[in-house]
């Protein structure tokens, strides 16, 4: 019989970036550092990030604050619609204005998304083999995120929609042997000073 331990998955959306997505701007440089910062005192022992720019730049930027934490990247960690609801799924009353916001993904998200979504799953979740607890940080983009926690509290499928999460903000999953998954903590920025935080998000989000 193998034993298995607990998986602590670090859930990170990428620092800010430029209008084309092609970069990192000055202040997504400094909240990825910030964040790497944070994370000196976590014995993580990967590093995952998608294949995009901004994550990869972000998970280097992290990695450089680190000890020697390898960094891989992984397309199940990429930027894609996870799940496509069927207008049934959704609440009679946002029905019609989730499909539209889908609608405008690109094709190619919509298409391979949930593929990957069921790769990520697979790749990121659950307990691990061994006797002990692996720490893994995902350098992602914000509907893997809503998708991980989702499916972490066995939310309905579509649900990934309306997790919203700031740059370079931390989310910490947890995968035990026998126990329910649980969020010991999401959307956390207080390593970002308050103009690092929430960019990208209008005013009425800024909590």
């Amino acid at each position: 019989m193998t034993n298995t331990a607990a998986r602590y998955l670090y859930l990170v959306r990428h620092g800010e970036a430029s209008a084309d997505g092609a970069a990192l701007t000055g202040n997504g440089r400094r909240q990825a550092v910030l964040l790497g910062e944070r994370l000196r005192s976590a014995p993580l022992s990967v590093i995952h990030h998608g294949p995009l720019p901004r994550a990869e730049e972000t998970a280097r930027l992290i990695g450089a604050q680190l000890d020697g934490v390898p960094l891989r990247r992984s397309d199940a960690a990429g930027d894609y619609v996870p799940h496509l609801p069927a207008k049934e799924e959704l609440p009679a009353d946002s029905a019609d204005a989730l499909l539209a916001f889908l609608a405008g993904a690109p094709e190619e998200e919509r298409e391979r998304g949930p593929v990957l979504a069921r790769e990520a799953i697979a790749e990121f979740t659950g307990p691990v083999d061994g006797e002990h607890p692996r720490h893994e940080l995902v350098v992602t983009h914000n509907f893997l995120i809503g998708w991980l926690v989702r499916a972490a509290l066995d939310a309905p499928e579509w649900r990934w929609m309306g997790l919203n999460h700031g740059n370079a903000a931390l989310t910490v999953l947890r995968y035990a042997p026998g126990r329910p998954s649980s969020v010991l903590l999401h959307n956390d920025m207080r390593h970002l000073p308050a103009e690092l935080r929430w960019t990208g998000f209008p005013p009425e989000f800024h909590i």
